[in-house]
């Protein structure tokens, strides 16, 4: 409520010790809900300390004063209550978090009018299980996007992001950018042909077709063997369409597994660049080279 800095950590191990303490002398069960603190904090305490006071007044108003307080009215006490926790609502922040991530206002309002309405416990339940579904989606359809060169320059920026950016000729260059693992390893392949059939489609020149497929795994934090089995059956299919796979700039964590599960080995390691800017290069290369020869061998043709 004051914009500070706390460790949750803290505040847990704080109240395990305080109910471990506390069980050995029948002691009430120890929180901290919202009620307490937005009253708290409303009455103009600014130091723990003002926990310590609380508590004696409790301890005071529960030895002799409950009593006098028998015939509250509950109504009396439930809007103490609400007159505190209406503090705790900030009306403006959940318009801003409307307007700028509508997944996260759905998560908001789960919580508020579960916990309002139902019981703490389902609307807990309900918030997280929509932010557990929101994360299973971001890593089951992880982002990829297809990468051109920035004109007078050595970068290579998301062609979407960048329409001054032009695409390579013969050459696909894709980056990845989240784990690969068996949850997602399936569409990550079908992604990559579905840019391949793509870019195939759009092209009407035989010139123009899809020789090198570079893979940019700089944003892959890790990869299981799920994954790696996923780009052997990648490259095998772009083997039976005559174009070839190289990795870019991949993680040490990744590469790692790639050398011990012998991926490393079946592309060769010729096939691992540093940067996107030398396997282009060594592409255009290849390109140019296959290019003459085919036109060599064309001649020889006419010649005879």
């Amino acid at each position: 409520m004051k914009s500070e800095q706390t460790d949750g950590n803290k505040e847990m191990i704080a109240f395990g010790f305080m109910n471990i303490i506390g069980s050995f002398t029948s002691c009430y069960l120890t929180t901290g809900p919202f009620s307490k603190t937005a009253v708290n904090f409303n009455a103009g305490c600014r130091t723990a300390m003002s926990n310590v006071v609380m508590g004696f007044c409790m301890m005071l108003t529960l030895l002799f004063l409950a009593p006098l307080f028998r015939y509250t009215p509950l109504v009396a006490l439930s809007a103490i209550i609400m007159s505190a926790m209406l503090g705790l609502i900030n009306y403006d922040e959940m318009i801003h978090l409307f307007k700028v991530d509508k997944f996260d206002f759905v998560i908001c309002m789960a919580a508020f009018l579960g916990v309002s309405f139902i019981s703490m416990d389902v609307g807990l339940m309900l918030s997280v299980g929509l932010a557990l579904l929101r994360a299973l989606l971001y890593v089951a359809r992880p982002a990829a996007c297809k990468l051109g060169k920035i004109p007078n320059s050595s970068l290579y920026r998301d062609t979407e992001q960048y329409p001054g950016s032009t695409p390579i000729q013969g050459v696909l260059v894709l980056q990845l950018g989240s784990p690969i693992y068996f949850a997602n390893s399936t569409y990550i392949r079908e992604r990559v042909l579905r840019y391949i059939k793509e870019e195939q489609g759009v092209s009407d020149s035989k010139t123009d077709i899809i020789e090198h497929l570079l893979l940019d795994l700089s944003g892959v934090s890790s990869i299981d063997m799920t994954g790696i089995e996923t780009f052997l059956e990648l490259r095998r299919i772009l083997d039976s369409k005559g174009i070839k796979l190289s990795i870019v700039n991949p993680r040490i964590e990744v590469l790692e597994k790639m050398t011990l599960a012998k991926f490393t080995d079946a592309i060769g390691k010729e096939s691992f660049y540093l940067t996107i800017e030398d396997a282009v290069q060594n592409c255009r290369f290849s390109l140019h080279s296959s290019k003459t020869t085919m036109e060599e061998s064309l001649n020889d043709q006419n010649v005879v």
